[in-house]
Order: C-alpha cells, then sequence, then structure tokens
C-alpha cells in the first residue's frame, strides 16, 4: 500500500470505531453494525485513494454503513422496509460530544454485569477498540479459538437479552466500573504497539469515565495512570523505534501531565489508606519513574515497594513479571532471573520471553536469542522485537544494559 494509502487506511480505522458505536446505537445489534461498518470501510479503501478523502470521512463512513444495515434488515427481516423505516435517521455530521457518548455508552454496553468479565472486556476490546480477535486473544492470554466463542457468545447474550446501549444511572455505574476501567486501560495500552490513535482515545475515555465518577478510586487511579505514562509519549519512539527508558530525552516528557498525575495519585491514596487501588498503586510506580531526574537515581526500593503493595490486592503472574524487572535493576540479572523462570505460566506471552532475552542476555547466555526468537513467535511487536535483537547484536554478551526491556 503506498503512503497516502496508509494514510486513508489509519484514517479509516480510527473513524470507523466512532462509526461503529453510532450505528450500535442505532440498529441495537453489534453484530449488525460490526457487518455494516465493515462493508462501509471495505468501500473506502477501495475509493478514497482513487478519488480523494471526502471532506467529512466519518459523514460518508457513517451513511454507507446505515444504507448497508437498511439493505440488511429487509433482505433478513423479508419485510419490505418496516424495520428500515423504523431506524432513525443519522445526521452524516454529527457533533463530536454526541459522538463522545455514543463511544463511551458503547463501552457500558459491552460492560454489562450480566457479561462475565473477560467477556466484557473481550468485547470491548474487539468493538469499541477495534482489534481483531487475534489481538484480544493476545492481550488477555488466551488462544484465539477460544477468544472468537467467546466473542460469539458475549454478542448473543447482549442481542438475547436486550441490554440497553446507554450509560447507566449513577446507581448501576460500580457494578461496570471494573470491566470499563480494564477496558479502557487495555485500549491505551495497545497504543504502544503501534497505533497512537488508541493512546489518545485511552486518555479520552479515561478522562470522561473520570468526569462521570470523580470520587471512585478506580476512576481516579485510572486517569493518574494513563496520563503519567502518557506524559513520556514524545520520547517512546524515535522514527517509530521504540526507546529504552533509561534512554529517553526527559525534557521532552510533558511535565503538566506528570503534575496531574501525581496530584490524582495523591488523592487517590487518601481515598484508599486501607484497601490499596489496583490502579492508584499501578499510578504510583509510574510516579516513580515520571519523578526520578534520571533512570540512575530511579528509587527502586520504592518500585519494588509498590509492587508488593499491588501483589497484596492483585496477585498475577504479569504483576510478578513487572516487579521482576525492577528487581534487575536493584539486584541484578541472576535474582531477576529465578523469578522470572517461577513463572513458566507465561509461556504463550512475549513480554515473558522478551524479559528472559533481556536477563538472559546480561547473564552472557548464549540462550538469549532463543528466548527473543520465542517472544517474536507467540506475538512480540516488530518494532520491539528489532529494538532488542539490534541491542543484543551490538553489544557484547554480558553487558549490564543501562534499562530493561521495551520502552516505558
Amino acid at each position: 500500500m503506498t503512503g497516502a494509502g496508509d494514510a486513508v487506511a489509519r484514517l479509516v480505522r480510527e473513524e470507523g470505531t466512532r462509526v461503529l458505536a453510532t450505528l450500535v446505537r442505532v440498529t441495537g445489534s453489534v453484530d449488525l453494525a460490526e457487518d455494516a461498518v465493515q462493508d462501509a470501510v471495505v468501500r473506502a479503501l477501495e475509493t478514497w485513494p482513487r478519488d480523494g478523502v471526502p471532506e467529512n470521512p466519518r459523514g460518508w463512513l457513517l451513511v454507507a454503513a446505515r444504507r448497508r444495515a437498511v439493505d440488511v434488515v429487509r433482505r433478513e427481516a423479508k419485510r419490505q422496509g418496516k424495520e428500515a423505516v423504523a431506524m432513525p435517521d443519522i445526521d452524516p455530521f454529527p457533533d463530536p460530544l454526541v459522538v463522545r457518548d455514543d463511544l463511551l455508552r458503547l463501552v457500558f454496553t459491552c460492560c454489562h454485569p450480566a457479561l462475565s468479565l473477560d467477556a466484557q472486556v473481550a468485547l470491548a476490546l474487539r468493538t469499541l477498540g477495534g482489534l481483531s480477535t487475534a489481538e484480544v486473544a493476545r492481550g488477555l492470554l488466551v488462544p484465539e479459538a477460544t477468544m472468537a466463542k467467546r466473542l460469539t457468545r458475549a454478542k448473543q447474550k447482549i442481542a438475547q437479552a436486550r441490554i440497553p446501549y446507554r450509560v447507566p444511572s449513577a446507581e448501576e455505574l460500580p457494578a461496570r466500573l471494573a470491566g470499563v476501567a480494564s477496558t479502557v486501560y487495555l485500549i491505551f495500552n495497545e497504543g504502544y504497539t503501534g497505533r497512537v490513535s488508541l493512546l489518545t482515545e485511552g486518555v479520552r475515555l479515561a478522562r470522561l469515565l473520570f468526569s462521570l465518577m470523580p470520587d471512585e478510586p478506580t476512576a481516579l487511579g485510572l486517569l493518574a495512570l494513563v496520563l503519567l505514562q502518557d506524559a513520556r509519549r514524545p520520547a517512546r519512539f524515535s522514527s517509530g523505534v521504540p526507546v529504552l527508558l533509561s534512554e529517553q530525552d526527559r525534557s521532552s516528557w510533558d511535565t503538566s501531565l506528570i503534575k496531574e498525575g501525581v496530584e490524582l495519585v495523591a488523592r487517590g491514596l487518601r481515598r484508599t489508606p486501607a484497601v490499596p487501588n489496583v490502579y492508584v498503586v499501578q499510578a504510583a510506580v509510574a510516579a516513580c519513574h515520571d519523578l526520578a531526574p534520571s533512570y540512575e537515581e530511579t528509587n527502586w526500593d520504592a518500585v519494588i515497594s509498590w509492587y508488593d503493595v499491588l501483589l497484596s490486592v492483585q496477585d498475577t503472574p504479569v504483576v510478578r513479571l513487572n516487579r521482576a524487572a525492577a528487581i534487575a535493576e536493584r539486584d541484578g540479572p541472576a535474582s531477576a532471573l529465578e523469578l522470572v523462570d517461577a513463572l513458566a505460566e507465561l509461556d504463550d506471552y512475549p513480554w515473558w520471553h522478551a524479559s528472559r532475552a533481556e536477563l538472559l542476555h546480561r547473564l552472557g547466555s548464549a540462550s538469549a536469542f532463543e528466548a527473543l526468537d520465542r517472544a517474536v513467535e507467540t506475538g512480540l511487536p516488530a518494532p520491539h522485537a528489532a529494538q532488542l535483537r539490534a541491542r543484543m547484536e551490538s553489544e557484547n554478551p554480558g553487558r549490564k544494559a543501562r534499562g530493561f526491556g521495551a520502552s516505558g
């Protein structure tokens, strides 16, 4: 695909998500909306590179998708126009605030308590985040076939239970918060695989969630976490190549976001004096990095202590893997490798293999490249794999590299 074609593809992908959210509201069916938007996206990819991008891309996609949805309703129901007439007209130039609400409605629809938490997050990532089934499966550490069945069951349950497409009332919000927060953070995190638009979307959704529930520690901690991580965005990549946290130009970090995030962490800690909140604690870890004047001056004791707190409320293999990365910086690669090797249940997780490759390289082991190859096989993003491979090839085995793994 040409450079112009790539730009069109990115635009279609970004606008398509917003169009999907609006069409789900109008049709009441996730499946119908997905099929209609997919058809509109294919048409756009065929015609826009040739005819030029329309003045209002979102409006073009919305009209095309709606027409497709009407055609499907007419054909499958075999009732000429009855359902189509009932379908309200769509403004081809939707107000941005309406679109914003549609996106939030879609998150809450997917995160209905009638669905399991795993199904909530998976469905929201697939629809709102625009992730493929394979990408969702990788992010949630399950086989792709399992994820495909889970998504199908979730959409069927929404249709059969007639789950409404709306932001729930205030008393209903707490029951859906866990799924919504997890979804928003995973959307944001997926942006660091190269889909930068998802970073912006994740921050925006976190702000919206916080505006709905400003006194809820989860919403507060989530916003703090994404702001503190997003503050490093200007330095995280160079010409598409990830930059290690240790090598980043900290003068380019967004200090206003850091200040806002640190203040939110303080508020979150005051609101959770007895029971730690997972997002507030993760934000505290991010604050340790953002406040360090340099990588060498990072307070690794504090980082490890916060991970210990996190393990008290969320003892997962991924949290232990992240803690091991901090141990590597404080105590050396041998201590960390012992901890990492104990997490063999992460064998399908690319970052586990990438962490092993990093540590084995530091220890001068020839098997470091085998671990890196396995990381690639399990889905390590190409830019991160290339960066790690180039560094391992250019450094002498056993050298204590500055930094750990991918960009921070």
